[in-house]
């Protein structure tokens, strides 16, 4: 199982998070302009680090990944793409790799997972193992002082953690929030966070598909560079 890109190939037959679109939208989304080192956090197949290593490319990238065998898929997605030499995978938690690091980041980048309650069939998406306390006190410990924190949340959990983040010391930047498609309601919400951006944060608002299905123009300009 692998899913082609314009200038990688990624397999994700062995991994807990399959490639999908909020992935997709965090890569293309996150902004690493003047960043040297970026950290994504829950890595999966490597997606996320892959696309910023396309895009920015004087950056170089630690991905972490506490699932053994997605922490080897990635590695091998990793070893086979344009971008071996500036994307290291750790197999590692969060949590324990934040303990022992040795880097600041200028960017931190996740597709975390959101499940508080119920069963879920991807295990994956449960916050059991990456509680959102957990989350902010790792970006807060392993992000430069002028550096981005961005991810992606369903709307209802991305507001909650909008006012973690507050309690953290945290200052939202960017907040794009995401609809499906025009006549649905939003249900993504894109965010980036600083310590230091105490002006008020720019909303924007991205529509992936039209209504007949195709995608529309500014998630085209988005994805443009990626897809085939």
């Amino acid at each position: 199982m692998s899913f082609r890109f314009k200038q990688f190939t990624l397999h994700h037959d062995q991994c807990l998070m399959k490639v999908g679109t909020d992935g997709i939208l965090v890569g293309a989304w996150a902004n690493a302009q003047n960043c040297r080192f970026a950290l994504d956090i829950g890595t999966g197949c490597g997606l996320i680090a892959l696309m910023l290593a396309q895009r920015f490319p004087k950056l170089y990238l630690h991905a972490v990944e506490t699932h053994i065998s997605s922490a080897r898929q990635a590695r091998k997605n990793v070893s086979i793409s344009p971008f071996s030499e500036r994307i290291q995978v750790i197999q590692d938690t969060i949590q324990a790799y934040a303990q022992y690091a040795d880097q600041s980041y200028d960017l931190i980048v996740s597709n975390p997972p959101f499940f508080n309650t119920g069963l879920r069939r991807n295990t994956a998406r449960h916050t059991d193992k990456l509680p959102y306390t957990d989350l902010l006190n790792c970006a807060k410990k392993l992000l430069s002082p002028e550096g981005l924190f961005c991810l992606i949340l369903p709307l209802e959990e991305g507001l909650q953690f909008i006012e973690l983040a507050k309690d953290e010391g945290f200052f939202l930047c960017e907040k794009t929030i995401v609809c499906p498609k025009a006549s649905k309601k939003a249900d993504r919400l894109l965010l980036a966070f600083s310590f230091r951006c105490k002006i008020k944060h720019i909303t924007k608002n991205l529509i992936i598909r039209k209504e007949n299905g195709v995608y529309t123009e500014i998630y085209k300009k988005l994805t443009e560079t990626f897809y085939l």
